[in-house]
C-alpha cells in the first residue's frame, strides 16, 4: 500500500492570497500534479488539516475544485483553521464523515486501517483530545488489534522545540499516549500543523509531521524566536507499506528540478 500525505493547504477564497503573499491555490495545484505523476500511484491521499484558512463555505468549494483532478481517493481531517460544519458539508458526499458530532472516522478498505481523529477546538490554535475522543480512538483500535493502523491527526502529540507552535499544540497528550501504548499495531501517527517534516518516537510508535504544500515554518529553536515562515520548497510524504516489512516514509519536495540523470557504468579501478 502507498499513502500520499499532504497537509496545511490553507486555501483562501478564489482570487486572494494568504496574508497577501502566499498563493496557496497554485501551490495545491502543483501538489496535485506531482501526486498524479507518481508511478506507482498512491492508493489514497490523506490531508491532515488546515484545509482552508477561515473555514468558509466559499473556501471549501475552492478546495474541492482544486482537489478534483486528484486520481485517487482523498481522506481529510480538520485543523485549527477549519470549521466543522462547513467542512462536513464539503466532504459529506465522499461517504466517510458522520452527519453530526466530531469529524473522526475509520477507513477499513486497505491493508492499513486509517484511523482519523478530530483535534479541533474551534476558535483556538491548539488542539485537544477530550475524554469522548480518547474513548472513541481506544475503542476503534481495540476492534482490530491484529491489523496495522495509521492514526491521522492535525496537532502533533509531541513537543518540537519550535516554541510558538508548541504553545498551540495538543493539550494533555499524556492521555493520548496512554491509549496508543495499549495498541502496538499503530504503525505511525501522521500529523500536520508544523509546516515542516519532523518525527520522533512516541508511545511505542513513530509520530511525525509533513511539510506544507505551500509555505514552511522557519526552523528556529531559540526559546524567544518570533514565529515566521519562508518559501522553502513545499512538499509531501509517501508512506510505503509492505506486509512483513512495515512502513517506510519518504519526504519529497514539490518542484521542477533538472534531471533525472541516469548513472553511467562506473569505470573499472585497479
Amino acid at each position: 500500500m502507498l499513502i500520499a500525505h499532504i497537509t496545511d493547504t490553507h486555501i483562501t477564497a478564489p482570487g486572494t492570497l494568504l496574508m497577501g503573499i502566499v498563493d496557496t491555490a497554485s501551490a495545491l495545484e502543483r501538489a496535485v500534479v506531482a501526486l498524479n505523476r507518481l508511478d506507482p500511484p498512491p492508493d489514497a491521499t490523506v490531508l491532515t488539516g488546515d484545509l482552508v484558512e477561515c473555514g468558509t463555505p466559499k473556501e471549501y468549494a475552492h478546495l474541492r475544485a482544486l482537489l478534483a483532478p486528484l486520481r485517487m481517493p482523498i481522506f481529510a481531517i480538520p485543523g485549527n483553521h477549519d470549521a466543522r460544519e462547513p467542512m462536513r458539508d464539503a466532504f459529506i458526499g465522499d461517504g466517510y464523515l458522520s452527519r453530526d458530532g466530531f469529524l473522526h472516522y475509520v477507513i477499513e478498505d486497505y491493508p492499513l486501517r486509517l484511523v482519523a481523529l478530530d483535534t479541533l477546538v474551534e476558535g483556538e490554535g491548539g488542539g485537544v483530545l477530550c475524554s469522548d475522543r480518547l474513548r472513541w480512538v481506544d475503542a476503534i483500535l481495540a476492534e482490530a488489534q491484529d491489523r496495522p493502523a495509521l492514526v491521522l491527526m492535525h496537532h502533533p502529540p509531541f513537543l518540537t522545540g519550535i516554541r510558538r507552535m508548541d504553545q498551540a499544540g495538543l493539550a494533555d497528550s499524556a492521555g493520548f499516549a496512554e491509549v496508543i501504548r495499549g495498541h502496538p499495531q499503530v504503525e505511525r501517527i501522521l500529523c500536520g500543523h508544523l509546516h515542516r517534516p519532523i518525527e520522533t518516537r512516541f508511545a511505542g510508535t513513530v509520530a511525525g509531521t509533513a511539510p506544507s504544500t505551500a509555505h514552511q515554518i522557519v526552523l528556529d529553536l531559540r526559546p524567544k524566536a518570533r514565529l515566521s515562515f519562508a518559501f522553502e520548497p513545499p512538499g509531501y510524504q509517501l508512506h510505503y507499506w509492505r506486509e512483513g516489512i512495515g512502513l517506510v516514509t519518504h519526504t519529497a519536495a514539490i518542484g521542477d528540478w533538472p534531471g533525472p540523470y541516469f548513472y553511467s557504468k562506473m569505470p573499472a579501478t585497479g
